[in-house]
């Protein structure tokens, strides 16, 4: 079996194909057969080094979306040949996906989307995943006004979408002038890479995904949180009433089904800007590195 891992820390050049031991499915895990993965910027700050605590051990196998079929499901349910998406949390169970077979949890896979290829949806787990708990945690309801700022990101393009199919007026803040048109074909009223177009206390919610901390702009008893755990916390917001959290992604089969839902009935659209090979690994994250990115990058196993 082969695999990407890392047996120390440093630029890309540490990532190397390695053969592995098959793993062996236990009770309520499944064995998986990628296809295809994708690269996160959690991916490459693990790589360096930058996590600091809470790293697993070295070496290690890096990845945490996947999109694959199904070898063996055991009694979970889930049936050989089946194909499907999962998000393993790589850094809290130290199982990477960037490997020719996985074993991960059942209840961390979920069919995959009928109407878009698996190198498609390898690129869904991890973002949409943030997205979507993010936005439960918000409670965004039809109607309501909502900020993102960084809405033509990775997550933030993707909870543009999900919060418009749940009926809730969306405004963007973007960081680059071309990033305009993706948030308005998207669904969003205003758009602008000016913070200070923003009207104080106009939001009932606000989705912050890259640390904007536009606290200025929620309204008095509503909600802001952050995904930028980098960053640090949300400034405290309790004499106005606003509830804030900086929140963290986690396993949840159940949400890749309601993804994969969106992404079937055409609510969510998948962003691929290249895909490489295994063997293009290194490629693969020079291009990343580069930035300026319209999707995101698949890896073709």
């Amino acid at each position: 079996m082969r695999a990407i891992q890392i047996d120390r820390f440093g630029t890309y050049d540490v990532l190397g194909v390695i053969d592995a031991p098959e793993p062996e499915p236990g009770p309520g895990e499944v064995l998986i057969r990628t296809v295809a993965t994708s690269i996160n910027p959690v991916d490459d700050k693990t790589r360096e080094g930058a996590i600091g605590e809470g790293t697993p051990p070295l070496p290690m196998t890096l990845g945490w979306d996947l999109a694959g079929i199904v070898v063996d499901g055991g009694s979970t349910g889930l049936r050989a040949g089946e194909r499907v998406i999962a998000m393993s949390h790589q850094l809290g169970s130290g199982r990477g996906t960037w490997a020719d077979l996985v074993v991960l949890p059942a209840q961390a896979v979920a069919a995959a989307p009928r109407s878009v290829s698996l190198a498609e949806a390898a690129t869904l787990p991890l973002p949409g995943l943030t997205a979507l708990q993010t936005l439960d945690w918000l409670a965004v309801k039809a109607g309501e006004r909502l900020l993102i700022t960084g809405a033509a990101g990775a997550v933030g393009g993707l909870a543009l979408q999900i919060a418009r199919a749940r009926g809730a007026k969306v405004d963007a803040l973007v960081s680059r002038d071309v990033q305009v048109a993706f948030a308005r074909d998207h669904g969003a009223d205003l758009v602008t890479t000016d913070r200070n177009a923003l009207q104080d206390r106009h939001y009932d919610a606000v989705f912050d995904t890259f640390g904007a901390f536009v606290t200025e702009a929620v309204a008095d008893g509503g909600r802001y949180t952050s995904i930028a755990t980098q960053a640090g916390p949300v400034p405290d917001l309790s004499s106005r009433g606003v509830r804030t959290t900086v929140n963290q992604v986690r396993e949840d089969g159940a949400g890749l089904s309601e993804l994969t839902k969106l992404v079937d009935d055409g609510s969510l659209q998948l962003r691929v800007h290249s895909t490489f090979g295994l063997q293009e690994m290194h490629a693969a994250h020079a291009r990343f590195l580069q930035g300026g990115l319209a999707g995101k990058i698949a890896v073709v196993f």
